[in-house]
């Protein structure tokens, strides 16, 4: 019978820790949200031999369990709490073999609380280069424990590490550090407090904000004196503490680690003299953007050309060789079209994603927080707000998550608020599809037009961000103390399984969520566009027929009018020509409208929606883009000119159009209050500038 144990993958931020879990795992991750919170879980399953699995569980960086932001604070929750169903069997403390000295304070924490513990050091190919020579065998009599020496670029130790994983039985539990050296009158009228406890564990519930079950004290005279101790004394003791530690860990690495300079290589410095540059660093950073853009266009119009001629075959295929009817009909018109308006997009979304991935493999991501730092002070942002900025270009849900590891509150709100003007994924069909219609193909300076008006999409909800970001900055009076830490990793060659993996994962999740929403509005609108009220639907066919006895129209003509009217007067034209009144001045129509309304499920939902409605009673064998390229105004002129298309694209720029947002802004500040906030003065700003775009264009 297989067993499984739980493993803890936990480390400083930059250690490789999310490069040894793609080693172990590989495909074999899931992502989710911790019980209660919305810091992002990473599990994954790994089979040790052939009747031990291990279950993985990629905790977030943290540098100690001195907590100071929410995500670092789970790491802790989980470890104290051992009626968790996650809890360790075993720790797997991930280092840098660069920063050893720095990674093993967090190796030492973990120790203490008495779990079999492991540690691993990563990044071993770096050793020669460096200078660097290590003798494992002493260290791990030193820190009485099971080293695991190994390189994820090479992929060299992992079968070591799983070994170890399995003979986790045989790991010491020792702590390194004797607690009540810190202050022995302390610690000892603690230990009476808690007879049965671990003191370091108690040390730790006292002194961090966590949710762990209640320990029952034991009645003595001087039971409460732990709690009267003022914040200002235990946080000396914490200082004590670390500084304990690194004796510890000093004395550790004196005989077994040493660093031979001559041998070592300084390229950091100059790289980051220009990448980090106050003048240099903002061009070089645009110029990778604006390159990102253009090659996301010019490589994907291949495949997205033959997925579009695909489905567009797929469905004309499906109503030849199927038998007429509403099943068929259903097939070929709501879900064929509607995921095909989707689908078009992985090749684009998939590039977008390649690059965010390569950029943070490298350790250039760091740099641009570091260099942004400079320029979000005087918005009220600080250099960890880029963070959640960048991240909202993939999904602005996990981007508003990621505000957690800001300790200030009122820079963490105003980028929560802020954050959704970033262009994220969902916006990206929406975008790639009114600028393939409404943009031509020209250059300009060697960059296509395409790829230019992409760049200055994103970058225009960039800037709007920062505005909007400096107007809350002036309109909250909330008083907060604010600093900014960064560490700058070592620049590194991408590893090629880390970023597919990376891409396939992101590339999957954003298929698979919009994939059911998309499916499920298809066929709710393809419903609502099939059936209508009322003789104007019921009797479509006979009140074109007698008009064109008087008008005359082709056979193809007259069916393309009989499904034009049916669709006017269907449940869906009826809620569209409802809305038009509004949306006119936009210089959208009704059908427009309908996609307006679907998009709040999710923005990606426009396209689809679109591509289900111009499918309803359509027999042409037309591509989405073509059947959109063809649609006309009632006075005979284009719907999507170059005033409709940059209005629509400039209310989807800056619309909160996507419920998953709101909902998750909803529970990080507690309440409706900014959420509700959010909705409305995004949508007054996109329905303003849409209006004043569109009025001025035409």
């Amino acid at each position: 019978m297989s067993k499984t144990i739980n493993v803890a993958l936990i480390g400083n931020p930059n250690t490789g820790k999310t490069s040894v879990f793609n080693a172990l795992t590989g495909l074999n991750q899931k992502v989710g949200n911790y019980p209660g919170i919305t810091v992002e879980k990473k599990q994954g399953s790994c089979r040790l031999n052939h009747t031990t699995k291990a279950h993985i569980i990629d905790l977030p960086g943290t540098y100690s369990l001195n907590a100071s932001s929410m995500d670092e604070s789970v790491v802790i929750e989980l470890l104290l709490n051992k009626n968790d169903k996650d809890y360790p069997d075993v720790a797997v403390v991930i280092s840098d073999i660069e920063n050893l000295k720095r990674n093993l304070l967090l190796f030492t924490q973990i120790k203490d609380l008495e779990i079999p513990t492991l540690l691993v050091i990563n990044m071993s190919d770096r050793m020669v280069g460096k200078g660097i020579s290590l003798d494992i065998a002493q260290l791990e009599q030193k820190l009485k424990t099971k080293i695991a020496l190994i390189s994820t670029r090479e992929n060299k130790g992992i079968e070591f590490l799983k070994t170890c994983l399995l003979d986790y039985r045989s790991l010491s539990k020792e702590g390194c550090l004797d607690i009540t050296k810190i202050d022995e009158a302390y610690f000892g009228n603690l230990q009476k407090v808690f007879p049965d406890q671990s003191l370091y564990k108690l040390w730790l519930v006292i002194t961090q904000d966590v949710n762990f079950a209640k320990i029952q004290r034991k009645k003595v005279q001087d039971a409460t004196e732990y709690k009267t101790q003022p914040i200002a004394h235990l946080k000396r003791l914490q200082q004590k503490e670390t500084i304990k530690r690194y004796q510890f860990i000093n004395q550790s690495l004196k005989e077994t680690y040493t660093v031979d300079q001559s041998k070592a290589t300084d390229y950091r410095s100059k790289l980051d003299r220009i990448l980090i540059h106050r003048f240099w660093g903002y061009i070089i950073f645009f110029l990778i953007l604006l390159t990102i853009f253009q090659v996301i266009f010019d490589w994907s119009s291949i495949p997205m050309d033959f997925i579009d001629e695909s489905f567009s075959a797929l469905s004309e295929y499906t109503k030849t060789n199927l038998p007429p009817g509403l099943f068929t009909n259903l097939l070929a018109e709501g879900i064929i079209s509607g995921l095909g308006g989707i689908v078009i997009f992985i090749p684009q979304i998939a590039f977008l994603f390649l690059f965010i991935s390569v950029l943070e493999e490298t350790g250039y991501m760091s740099r641009v927080v570091f260099l942004m730092d400079r320029g979000l002070r005087k918005y009220g942002l600080s250099g960890k707000s880029v963070i959640p900025l960048i991240s909202g270009t993939a999904c602005a849900i996990p981007a508003v998550m990621a505000t957690r590891n800001i300790e200030n509150w009122k820079e963490r709100l105003i980028t929560i608020l802020v954050t959704p003007f970033t262009t994220c994924s969902a916006r990206l069909p929406v975008y790639l599809i009114l600028i393939s219609l409404v943009i031509p193909e020209g250059k300009f300076l060697g960059m296509g037009y395409q790829g230019l008006t992409l760049m200055g999409l994103y970058l225009l909800g960039f800037v709007m961000a920062l505005l909007s970001a400096g107007i809350l900055n002036k309109m909250l009076k909330i008083q907060s103390k604010t600093y900014f830490v960064i560490e700058m990793p070592n620049y590194k060659l991408p590893l090629l399984k880390n970023v597919l993996i990376t891409v396939f994962e992101k590339t999957k999740s954003f298929v698979v969520e919009a994939g059911r929403i998309i499916l499920a509005i298809s066929i709710l609108l393809w419903l609502m566009a099939s059936f209508g009220p009322g003789k104007e639907f019921n009797q479509a066919e006979e009140i074109i027929m007698s008009k064109a006895k008087v008008e005359s129209f082709s056979a193809e003509e007259l069916e393309n009018k009989i499904a034009s009217y049916k669709l006017e007067h269907s449940f869906i034209g009826i809620l569209g020509k409802s809305i038009e009144p509004a949306i006119a001045p936009l210089g959208f129509d009704w059908k427009i409208g309908i996609a307006l309304i679907s998009s709040f499920a999710a923005r990606e939902v426009f396209v689809g929606t679109l591509a289900t409605i111009y499918s309803v009673g359509s027999d042409r064998e037309e591509t989405i883009k073509n059947r959109m390229k063809a649609e006309r105004k009632p006075d005979g002129s284009l719907l999507f000119d170059l005033p409709t298309g940059i209005s629509l694209m400039l209310f989807y720029a800056f619309a909160l159009q996507c419920m998953s947002t709101l909902a998750i802004v909803k529970k990080e500040t507690n309440g409706w209050k900014w959420p509700l906030i959010q909705l409305f003065s995004m949508t007054l700003i996109a329905y303003l500038s849409a209006l004043i775009v569109y009025q001025i264009l035409t």
